[in-house]
């Protein structure tokens, strides 16, 4: 990756004066944060509509450049990914997002396009209840794609359960950061976020070092979280809270939003309870039905479906042609003695038989006295 490009990308975010949509129309008018520097003195000749305020913050660029190349040192020594707005390895989900932050950095190998990626959020004082279905969702999810990223935000309560859930069952997690790389908040998360870098996942985040986890950062941070998936579930929630933000955003940018119900009286159900009665979200009870609403072909069933239409291709057959076939399954072809012998029936019957099931278009004559089956998908 061009370390200029990256280096003016993230000075580009450290300009004050200028907010993220007008960082990012500058940055798909010039076509690279580098142009941008490099015409910033002649910006109004290049872009004639440029409002003076973007003049000004390109006037005075040495600060956040300064900073940009200590973050760029930082980066070489841990060894750090970052996305770029404009790389085609920037997760697309989120790319399709009109605020998606214009520099990400990651520490880990998750892979922010995989197939199947799901946000997990909910209360940081979650029940016993709300962290066994949390659990056992995400292990269920498992058996039909184990493969699926799991995200959230590394907070307490239903965040760090499904980080640690998705550890216990193998799958890759990604947690959201409200801070910079180079501190873990909460510190007693520590440990997970570890194990999270070391199994296929990690952490990612949109801010530099030295970035302290202020509110705001928080209220920011959940729409990586809501852009990076295909569905948000929420997993206990009270009325106001971070998880409805971020279910919120996830329905603005057209994902599915799902919600487990819980007790009508308990406090920490209501969010959850709301946002199906307002039809805001579906209700869910395992991972079969997100897989249904999402469209996401059920593996397990096609696998059992698989099964019987093997069992039931030739309902018909009696027992001796069954024989014969049974034969057949998993090679290419055979000669007729060696069906015969096989399948224990005297050689003229067998003849006979093969010739019938050939009318009947089970088998296929080869020549040569060699047969095969005429239908794929036995084994």
């Amino acid at each position: 990756m061009n370390t200029q490009e990256i280096i003016y990308s993230i000075a580009l975010t450290k300009l004050k004066g200028l907010n993220l949509l007008n960082a990012r129309t500058l940055l798909e008018s010039m076509g690279s944060a580098t142009e941008v520097f490099l015409h910033r003195k002649d910006i109004l000749d290049v872009l004639p509509h440029a409002s003076q305020r973007l003049k000004d913050a390109l006037a005075h660029v040495d600060d956040a450049l300064r900073v940009a190349e200590k973050e760029m040192e930082f980066i070489e020594q841990k060894h750090l990914r970052v996305f770029l707005l404009n790389d085609d390895d920037y997760p697309q989900r989120l790319k399709e997002c009109e605020d998606a932050p214009l520099v990400l950095y990651q520490c880990g190998k998750a892979d922010l396009n995989k197939t199947h990626i799901i946000s997990i959020v909910g209360t940081r004082k979650c029940s016993s209840y709300g962290r066994e279905i949390c659990s056992n969702f995400i292990a269920d999810l498992k058996q039909y794609y184990p493969d699926t990223v799991i995200v959230s935000g590394l907070a307490y309560g239903i965040d760090i359960c499904a980080h640690r859930a998705a550890l216990e069952n193998g799958m890759s997690t990604v947690g959201v950061l409200a801070h910079g790389l180079d501190n873990i908040y909460p510190s007693m998360h520590r440990k997970t976020a570890i194990d999270m870098i070391h199994q296929e996942g990690g952490l990612l985040t949109e801010y530099t070092t030295h970035t302290q986890p202020e509110k705001m950062n928080f209220v920011s941070r959940n729409r990586i979280v809501a852009g990076l998936c295909d569905a948000c579930v929420v997993v206990e929630s009270s009325e106001r809270g971070g998880s409805l933000i971020t279910a919120e955003l996830a329905l603005n940018y057209n994902r599915e939003v799902f919600a487990f119900p819980g007790r009508v009286y308990d406090d920490i159900s209501k969010g959850c309870n709301n946002l199906i009665q307002k039809h805001q979200a579906t209700l869910v009870t395992n991972a079969a039905d997100l897989l249904e609403v999402m469209g996401w072909e059920n593996p397990l069933k096609v696998s059992r479906k698989k099964q019987a239409m093997q069992q039931d291709l030739f309902p018909d057959l009696t027992d001796e042609e069954k024989m014969l076939v049974n034969t057949l399954k998993g090679v290419d072809d055979k000669h007729v003695n060696q069906i015969a012998v096989e399948a224990n029936v005297p050689y003229a019957r067998a003849s006979m038989l093969l010739f019938d099931l050939e009318i009947r278009g089970i088998v296929q004559a080869l020549g040569g006295a060699r047969y095969r089956l005429a239908r794929k998908g036995i084994v």
